[in-house]
């Protein structure tokens, strides 16, 4: 199925934003791919992280004269059930076993899409282990295949992860967030790459104070009052549960403090429910405590929002692939108290962008560090944003894809 990105974009808008380095550099790598059909695929155009970079990354890449495309697998639920439990395997969990019969099912809508999706195009970019099988029975179709992987490889399930490494040597090239995700299988043909946000989106463009003012208003939260938010899915590796436990510390000495939980119901996660009525009952009640999902109106404009508002930004996931909840923190100004896990390590530097530390205990020392410090506050938040700016934004991202493309087809 083709999906439709929902902006458009003009390379030219981002000029102001990275500067005429950058800009200049990304023109003349995207020159050598002019008219070139390049064509992504993943498990869904809404919800999560790979779904927004694509709303940004497919028509930049049409406005650098690239022939980019989008498509989006088709499947029923019983797919999905099967590739978030490879998911939750290849992310560390080494109890899982697929069954013979959930190997059939993944190979077979697998091949069922190879069949429908277009993917006559000089480079086909596949991304996470959703599709990961596509190109065993897509004949040939694409001249150059890329496996994208924005999860954290660096303790599989060998099990599970031997079934997917089987469809390596299918892929010219593979891309990973970190150094740490590289495997003996692809080692030679890697490019390490960390995703990013595109400063123009909704969720990142700068907002009328008015308009920030309304939203929490509207939601009930008070920007008056320390806000601590966690942006993250419904998902057992994101433990939302520590987060709730860091305010509840927190809440000891500052019982005006008000803990968002914001999260989007992704159709590609159907445990995204089960956790969701979990964490509903870990709360019990708590006033100072608003879950904010995309089922009550929190789109992106209001993630913008409670972003910006935020004092202090948690991130207590226990595996992260990336986690570009922190980098939209990190862009807005905002400190980030974070588990030092996966891609976060590339983000929140101690005492530099954020503070860091693992238990409910240690990590609620930190947010209670920056309360009473907002000079701190300050200080980080300024190198966060510019440490973003140089290493996470869209344009960087796009260039390191097109450089490694540019390569394979060389």
């Amino acid at each position: 199925m083709r999906a439709q990105p929902k902006y458009s974009r003009r390379v030219e808008d981002y000029r102001e934003i990275i500067g005429d380095k950058a800009y200049n550099e990304l023109i003349q790598i995207a020159s050598k791919l002019e008219g070139k059909r390049l064509v992504h695929v993943n498990s869904t155009s809404y919800g999560g992280g790979v779904a927004e970079i694509l709303h940004s990354v497919v028509p930049l890449m049409r406005s650098l004269g690239i022939d980019a495309e989008w498509q989006v697998l088709e499947a029923e639920q019983d797919f999905f059930q099967v590739t978030k439990k490879i998911h939750n395997a290849l992310q560390g969990n080494r109890k899982l076993e697929l069954t013979e019969e959930e190997r059939r099912k993944y190979l077979e809508w697998n091949r069922y899409n190879a069949e429908i999706l277009d993917l006559d195009a000089d480079i086909v970019l596949i991304h996470d282990p959703q599709p990961m099988a596509i190109p065993f029975y897509a004949r040939k179709r694409g001249r150059v295949w890329v496996w994208r992987c924005h999860i954290d490889l660096s303790s599989p399930n060998e099990k599970v992860y031997k079934f997917v490494s089987q469809f390596l040597p299918l892929y010219n090239g593979v891309i990973v967030h970190s150094e740490e995700y590289v495997k003996p299988e692809f080692e030679n043909r890697v490019l390490i790459s960390p995703p990013s946000i595109d400063p123009l989106s909704d969720k990142n463009k700068p907002l009328e104070p008015k308009l920030v003012e309304s939203i929490a208003g509207k939601f009930g939260v008070d920007p008056a009052k320390p806000v601590l938010a966690k942006v993250a899915r419904f998902d057992p590796w994101k433990d939302v549960f520590s987060a709730v436990d860091v305010y509840r510390i927190v809440a000891k000495r500052y019982p005006e403090a008000q803990l968002l939980l914001i999260s989007s119901m992704a159709r590609d996660d159907p445990e995204g429910t089960v956790f969701y009525r979990k964490v509903v009952e870990y709360v019990a009640g708590d006033r100072n405590v608003f879950i904010l999902t995309d089922e009550q109106g929190v789109h992106d404009i209001e993630v913008n929002a409670f972003q910006r508002i935020t004092t202090v930004g948690l991130h207590t996931a226990v595996k992260e692939g990336f986690g570009l909840a922190v980098t939209e923190f990190l862009w807005k100004n905002v400190p980030v108290v974070a588990r030092p896990v996966g891609g976060v390590k590339k983000q929140v530097i101690e005492n530099v962008t954020g503070l860091t530390g693992w238990s409910p205990e240690e990590l609620s020392e930190k947010v209670l560090h920056l309360l009473r410090n907002p000079e701190d506050r300050a200080r980080l938040g300024r190198a966060g944003r510019e440490h973003v700016l140089e290493n996470f934004v869209i344009t960087r991202h796009t260039q390191r894809y097109l450089s490694f493309t540019y390569s394979l087809l060389s």
